[in-house]
């Protein structure tokens, strides 16, 4: 299933917009790997959230179909990027979802611009760098493609790394060169903004999460290898409002190897407007 395909300028961008589904509309802010599928076919993941939602998904600028990758150089130019964004669609005030480095982005809007977010679900979130923990280093293995390093990617970011999505998404060596060219913008994207190490991080943004009003739903895959749980832990204890759900069978990858599952703790969360128990203690209740 195809998703409706725009094209909508925001600040000299072109920026392609994916929209499909009924209910209540939902802004999806995605990571790098998942919008490659919006160029033919969505994820299960973006098809059952559409049977709830009215989803809209915009592509990030120099991505897919989309303009502008020059006029980003750090994380800071995405968050005012999706801001901007947010007028360009009248929207006064959004529920966002998002995953990974779109989860990063929208975390960033929200301590930027919390009466502009309404609700908020972050997916395995990039942003932060918890001490005694470090992010798996993404762009060692996106540099070099022979099989080895792919397989140690693929056990970066997926709990089963030998299954068949985790080999449609980073197979081994190279593929065509469309969707190769997609690949390289998306990785060129992130490193843009999250290249430094420590990678895919934020040093201010720990300090400024309190500013987060938004009642926020955080999801985690329990085997996640790339950004450790305890970063999932961070933002709880950092935002208001918030709680954690663990994903179980699912590393990085969740909403690619356990879709029901996120759409369901979604789903429970926007409909109802109440944050579940977290399942684990805080690390700031624990420690």
């Amino acid at each position: 299933m195809a998703m409706k395909k725009s094209t909508i300028q925001v600040g000299g961008k072109s920026i392609v917009i994916h929209q499909d589904g009924s209910g209540p509309p939902l802004l999806y802010i995605h990571g790098i790997w998942d919008i490659h599928t919006l160029q033919a076919d969505p994820f299960p993941f973006h098809e059952q959230l559409a049977e709830r939602f009215t989803v809209t998904m915009p592509v990030h600028p120099g991505c897919g179909e989309s303009t502008g990758m020059s006029d980003i150089t750090e994380i800071e130019d995405l968050a005012f990027h999706y801001l901007d964004l947010l007028d360009a669609l009248d929207i006064k005030q959004a529920t966002i979802v998002g995953f990974s480095m779109g989860g990063w982005i929208a975390a960033e809007m929200a301590v930027r611009n919390p009466e502009r977010i309404g609700k908020l679900v972050l997916i395995d979130s990039a942003g932060l760098q918890v001490p005694g923990t470090l992010v798996g280093d993404l762009f060692m293995y996106v540099l070099h493609r022979d099989g080895g390093i792919m397989q140690e990617l693929r056990e970066l970011l997926f709990k089963d790394p030998d299954s068949t999505i985790a080999h449609e998404i980073i197979p081994d060596g190279r593929v065509n060169i469309p969707d190769e060219v997609l690949r390289y913008k998306s990785v060129t994207l992130a490193a843009r903004v999250g290249w430094e190490p420590p990678y895919l991080f934020d040093k201010k943004l720990l300090g400024r999460l309190h500013r987060i009003t938004s009642p926020t739903l955080v999801l985690w895959g329990e085997h996640d290898r790339l950004i450790p749980i305890a970063n999932g832990h961070a933002y709880v204890d950092n935002i208001p409002q918030a709680s954690l759900r663990i994903v179980k069978d699912a590393g990085h990858s969740t909403i690619i190897e356990q879709p029901a599952a996120c759409v369901d703790h979604i789903t429970a969360f926007l409909e109802t407007g109440k944050l579940p128990v977290s399942d684990t203690p805080s690390l700031a209740s624990a420690g």
